[in-house]
């Protein structure tokens, strides 16, 4: 065969391509040896076919070259589409009615036995998996969430190029900044002592584009993070990064969600119902205990404080007199649950941070409560009241501080909705929380911090708060929530320098600090800053939640692990004396 170029791909075959001549390239997946007949799973990235060496079709001399054929063999093959016997169709196969009588064969390329099967790469350790990870490309289920990952790309290319949006792309080696998570930084040659910091986000530079005029910029942003990782985490990671002049809040969240609905019908064939529902921060947190709420299943927390705050059971009261609070949740059916389950739930809550789990199970005619004795008929009555709570139920009641009990009653949410079935994996629930706290109080730094950024404007009613009461003060911000994973944030930007200054003050910051660090930023506003405000959704945990997947390593072509290394190609890694000469860096052991 002198032409090996493909004329198709192997998962294009069809029984309407019975009769037809085709040139097919790829690995072989499988190959069983009859004797007189040697079967090879040819596979490229469109899926597998079946394709037959007979020796009375191929001769002897090719017949023993596919002999020699192994797992991971790169080939070429020439032959004729033939629609299988009766009876050898495969249904589990969507080239299954057919098969290729190979006339023609060219080995490409041999290969080693691979250190795991390709299509049982998910059965084996994933540090093995990265260390290959050339080789788990090759597996379906990557190579399908890799080209979702294209569609839903191409998706939100096309739909904002539909809505006159411009692809702009911002730096890469820019200036640190002390807000948000730790940099990575870079060493300048040039500048000796001097560094880069590789971007957090695209933020300052797309507020200066809205300054600059452009109005409507977006990117398919690279940004980066030293920080702890997990399934939902990577150093390095992908922002659909957008952001709009002349605009209100309504006018982003609408935009963004015309984007994210048409997402779904391009890439899933889903028409999602709109407008997709909101929910103030502090609704969200008092119903679900969690700016993220999972919506898909119930199991809501209710406010039992004014019912049980003159409680003779000492908790509950020494919580009120305390302005804790005291909150629960009805599970159904749950005074089923044996006292090792109610155990085990308790001490879940405790690991937590929660001092201890309330249980009553609600029976004919009475509770089932170690604090039953505590409590009077018209405090258990209030409690079924509040909760919906019927015979054959259980209640579980958490007291403490407000952002305690939120934390433990939204994790115990999440941990039964999983184990009881709860949660239909078919629905995608989207949800909108908005009216978050602008600033939020750290212990450890002794001052506010901001809840999204620096430059998200407050709302106009709670401005004049900004000095006297921070904590109250909301902002003009909404993320878009997707089954309890925060999709992305955004909000309306501060486009005034005194409210910017005063923001800053709000922070800690001494104008000469705000100054050194943003000085170009504040100078910008000073020469007509447009309103604007955007948004950034994690693409990364887009695809993922759209593929079905568990964590943003199996959406990304090239992954980091939870430590932040890449065992395929061994980075981190030192780098020589030269070098470090060149930047002028000393190490200290």
């Amino acid at each position: 065969m002198k032409d090996w170029i493909r004329t198709k791909y192997c998962g294009e075959l069809r029984k309407s391509d019975a009769g037809s001549t085709v040139i097919l390239n790829g690995w072989v997946n499988r190959r069983r040896d009859l004797g007189q007949l040697i079967f090879v799973d040819l596979r490229d990235r469109s899926g597998l076919v079946q394709v037959v060496f007979d020796p009375e079709t191929l001769g002897p001399e090719q017949f023993q070259q596919a002999e020699g054929l192994r797992s991971e063999y790169v080939i070429a093959v020439q032959g004729q589409v033939v629609a299988r016997p009766e009876g050898q169709v495969n249904p589990n196969l969507a080239t299954g009615e057919v098969e290729v009588l190979v006339s023609s064969l060219v080995v490409l390329a041999e290969a080693k036995t691979p250190p795991f099967p390709i299509d049982r790469a998910e059965e084996v350790d994933e540090s093995l998996r990265l260390k290959y990870r050339y080789l788990h490309l090759r597996s379906r289920e990557l190579q399908e969430a890799l080209a979702m990952r294209h569609r839903i790309t191409a998706a939100v290319r096309s739909f904002l190029d539909s809505q006159g949006f411009l692809e702009v792309e911002t730096p890469m080696l820019i200036r640190s900044t002390p807000e948000g998570a730790r940099d990575y930084v870079v060493p300048s040659r040039v500048h000796p002592g001097s560094f880069y910091a590789l971007p957090q986000s695209p933020q300052l530079f797309k507020q200066l584009l809205m300054i600059g005029g452009f109005d409507r910029y977006y990117q398919i942003a690279r940004c980066f993070r030293d920080e702890d990782l997990r399934a939902d985490r990577q150093p390095e990671f992908t922002q659909i990064d957008v952001e709009m002049s002349f605009v209100d809040r309504e006018a982003v969240m609408n935009m963004m969600e015309a984007m994210i609905l048409h997402v779904f019908r391009e890439v899933k064939g889903i028409d999602l119902p709109a407008p997709i529902p909101r929910l103030s921060y502090r609704e969200a947190m008092d119903r679900f205990g969690t700016d993220k709420p999972d919506t898909r299943f119930g199991l809501e927390i209710h406010d039992l404080t004014a019912s049980l705050k003159n409680s003779e059971f000492r908790v509950f009261a020494e919580t009120a007199a305390a302005q804790g609070v005291i909150r629960g949740i009805n599970v159904k059916g749950g005074a089923s649950f044996t006292r090792r389950q109610i155990d085990r739930l308790s001490e879940q809550a405790q690991a937590w941070g929660a001092k201890g789990l309330i249980w009553l199970a609600v029976e004919e005619g009475q509770v089932r409560s170690p604090i039953a004795k505590f409590l009077k008929e018209e405090e258990v009555e209030a409690i079924t009241k509040e909760l919906a709570a019927e015979v054959g139920d259980l209640v579980l009641i958490v007291a403490g501080g407000y952002d305690l009990v939120c934390d433990v009653l939204g994790r115990l949410r999440l941990l039964l909705g999983r184990e009881l079935g709860l949660m239909d994996e078919n629905a995608y629930n989207l949800l909108w929380v908005v009216d978050w706290p602008l600033l939020v109080y750290d212990e450890e730094a002794g001052r506010y911090v901001a809840a999204h950024h620096p430059f998200t404007a407050p709302l106009d009613e709670d401005e004049h708060l900004l000095e006297t009461d921070p904590g109250r003060v909301r902002a003009k911000a909404y993320d878009m929530v997707l089954n309890g994973v925060e999709l992305g944030g955004g909000s309306i930007r501060i486009t005034n320098r005194r409210l910017q200054e005063r923001m800053f003050a709000a922070l800690g910051f001494t104008m000469e600090e705000a100054r050194r660090q943003f000085g170009y930023f504040l100078e910008a506003f000073e020469y007509g800053a447009p309103p604007h405000g955007g948004i950034a959704f994690g693409l990364d945990r887009l695809v993922m939640l759209l593929a079905k997947r568990q964590s943003i390593r199996d959406v990304i072509a090239f992954p980091k692990t939870v430590s932040a290394s890449d065992l395929m190609i061994e980075a981190p890694a030192p780098i020589s004396e030269a070098q470090l000469k060149e930047l002028k860096i000393n190490l200290r052991n």
